[in-house]
């Protein structure tokens, strides 16, 4: 009798812990529909002024946007109420998409999207102009061209961002020591010189781009989270993660200079996958390996190679600061790290009061590291031929 009783109080106990780890071991279910862990991309706009106008270039994943979608809560366009509007836009073809970014600009103008001073600038679309992206289960991106008329004297501006329209990296134009900053949450930038000089220090620089690289792991990096999860759930003891980690955080730190000053360049084609397979790799070694193998750290190691070549994709993508390069590099680094640790932190507050129990590895880190190779042989065959 009292043996039945153990063995019911243990089926409890991994019921429980299942319950807790259902975001983990559903991963295996994922279907098609979430394909990229990229999806909600954030909107780039470039600021300029001449001769009394002022343009800024927006590019933007349009439908997103028009379809209300809330991007600062979401990390992917299908998790929304509202997605269904998304992929009918989505299916359009770019022209017709393009024509109705005009939409927007009633919402912007009410907002407003642009004051000097005290007075509102009415900013019209005079260029809309569509990716022409084949796949149309990935983000297009979308180049508006908007134009405003400077009120008389103005010597700056200030740009508010909507709240609900994800992040936005705001670039300044055409002058010495742009201001460059990022928007997200409803923020609004500071007073913007329209003549330069607004440039951030290099340490408001650093300071600012810290939020920008731990965002990109927690909560958009899935590919990511899911790549330091494999490497938790290889063994029990802190020694071997902390190998694995070390390895890993150096390997993507060198790439990540590397590719951020453009002395290496891999097609995104080329990463993407296989970042994906580094992901079905270190999980289907943890199936089979009960300990770290002396080649893991080094494997590991390369595929950190290829997550710094991700990570500096994105740094790609907002523009380093020309006067506060190193600072920018480092905040955006350390971001990342403090993301990655918060995935660790998290894994540990879940399952780590189980980790020395006889029954952990085959009712929790097996089946977790086959769900997280699940999806990333399904990211492998969707980034390779869709």
């Amino acid at each position: 009798m009292g043996r039945e009783l153990r063995k019911m109080s243990m089926i409890t106990q991994l019921a429980w812990v299942l319950t807790r780890l259902r975001f983990l071991l559903l991963l295996s279910t994922l279907s098609p529909v979430i394909v990229n862990a990229h999806e909600v991309l954030p909107t780039i706009a470039n600021l300029s002024a001449e001769r009394g106008v002022l343009q800024i270039e927006v590019s933007a994943n349009l439908e997103a946007l028009l379809a209300d979608i809330d991007l600062d809560a979401l990390t992917d366009t299908d998790e929304a109420e509202n997605a269904g509007d998304y992929d009918t836009l989505r299916a359009l073809n770019p022209d017709a998409l393009a024509i109705r970014s005009s939409e927007l600009l009633p919402l912007w103008n009410e907002h407003p999207l642009v004051k000097a001073g005290e007075q509102s600038i009415e900013l019209s679309v005079v260029e809309a102009q569509t990716e022409q992206e084949r796949n149309t289960e990935l983000p297009r991106t979308t180049r508006i061209v908007l134009r405003g008329t400077l009120p008389a004297g103005a010597q700056s501006v200030v740009v508010a961002w909507p709240q609900g329209d994800g992040a936005l990296i705001l670039r300044q134009q055409g002058v010495e020591d742009p201001y460059t900053g990022y928007l997200d949450l409803g923020a609004q930038s500071p007073e913007i010189d329209l003549k330069g000089g607004g440039a951030l220090s290099g340490w408001q620089t650093f300071v600012s781009y810290i939020p920008v690289g731990f965002d990109h792991i927690l909560p958009k990096g899935l590919d990511h989270i899911l790549f330091v999860l494999g490497l938790f759930f290889l063994s029990t003891h802190l020694g071997p993660l902390l190998w694995q980690i070390s390895a890993f955080t150096l390997a993507h730190t060198v790439t990540l200079a590397l590719g951020a000053v453009g002395w290496v360049t891999v097609p995104g084609s080329l990463v993407e996958p296989l970042i994906a397979a580094s992901i079905v790799y270190v999980a289907v070694e943890n199936i089979f390996a009960k300990g770290l193998n002396p080649w893991r750290p080094v494997i590991v190691f390369c595929f950190g190679l290829l997550h710094g070549l991700g990570f500096a994709s994105v740094l790609g993508e907002f523009g380093l600061p020309a006067g506060a390069f190193i600072p920018a590099l480092i905040g955006f680094n350390i971001g990342v790290e403090f993301g990655q640790l918060t995935v660790i932190a998290l894994a540990f507050v879940a399952v780590g009061w189980f980790a020395r129990k006889d029954w952990y590895r085959m009712a929790i880190a097996v089946p977790a590291s086959v769900a997280i190779a699940a999806v990333g042989a399904f990211w492998v065959v969707e980034r390779v031929f869709l």
